[in-house]
């Protein structure tokens, strides 16, 4: 039997990189799967990839009142859910004394007030027992420049796989957390570096990486796996690191 079998799954942002990458594999493993995203053209792709028998629902990741749409949607849908990969998230890169009040409200918006209040919603969705994956970041950990807000974003979503674990085991629902490095996603468009200096920047960040490369969404999609699984049962409250080895060097 497929290791996903059956498994009712909810995936936040799940029409690029990372997420969508997920779905194919929790489909390639027996899950139905349910995807968020929130640009039209990605929703569309997504839809025409992944086939009508996945639901790909927009739902704007800061916005309150859309997470708890969207759980009453999967009750819809499934009537109980096994599996959420809570993955949408936005990495903006800029110094400290470039961020505006709206631009800070926006990254906490959609890395952490919505993941929370999506979880909040989801409670009287979820089986017992159910697995919650949340999507970090190895930056929780690394200082790096430039990701004083991302990094706090992720620092404190990495805290919530801890604390709602402690809160939420009695009523069987795991929470773990994935923590990517460097992953060849479409990042560009999203941070907005210029072409000419795209190959230079490559160039800057695998030099911090022991393993000589980016990672793939492939690779974090099979952590992201495991985690949903019923192997990793008696996982609660973790944090698995793929990242190559960056976070070796500090």
């Amino acid at each position: 039997m497929s290791r996903l079998h059956g498994k009712r799954t909810l995936i936040t942002g799940g029409t690029s990189g990372i997420g969508l990458e997920t779905a194919r594999q929790f489909l390639a493993g027996g899950a139905r799967v349910v995807v968020t995203g929130n640009h039209p053209d990605s929703i569309e792709r997504a839809r025409a990839e992944l086939g009508s028998d996945v639901l790909v629902l927009r739902a704007d990741s800061a916005d309150v009142g859309a997470q708890q749409r969207l759980a009453q949607a999967v009750a819809d849908h499934y009537g109980q859910l096994d599996v959420a990969f809570v993955n949408a998230g936005v990495s903006v890169w800029v110094p400290v004394e470039e961020w505006t009040e709206a631009m800070f409200d926006r990254s906490f918006g959609i890395n952490v007030k919505g993941p929370y209040f999506l979880l909040q919603a989801l409670l009287p969705v979820f089986a017992n027992p159910a697995s919650v994956v949340l999507n970090t970041s190895i930056n929780a950990h690394v200082g790096a420049a430039r990701s004083s807000v991302y990094a706090a974003t992720k620092a404190a979503l990495l805290s919530l796989s801890k604390t709602l674990s402690g809160e939420l085991l009695g009523r069987g629902i795991r929470v773990n957390a994935v923590s990517p490095g460097p992953v060849d996603t479409p990042l560009y468009d999203k941070l907005g570096i210029p072409d000419a200096y795209r190959e230079q920047v490559n160039r800057d960040i695998v030099a911090t990486i022991p393993s000589g490369r980016f990672g793939t969404p492939e690779e974090v999609a099979k952590a992201v796996v495991y985690l949903a699984s019923d192997e990793s049962k008696w996982t609660v409250g973790s944090e698995i690191v793929v990242d190559g080895g960056r976070m070796l060097n500090g």
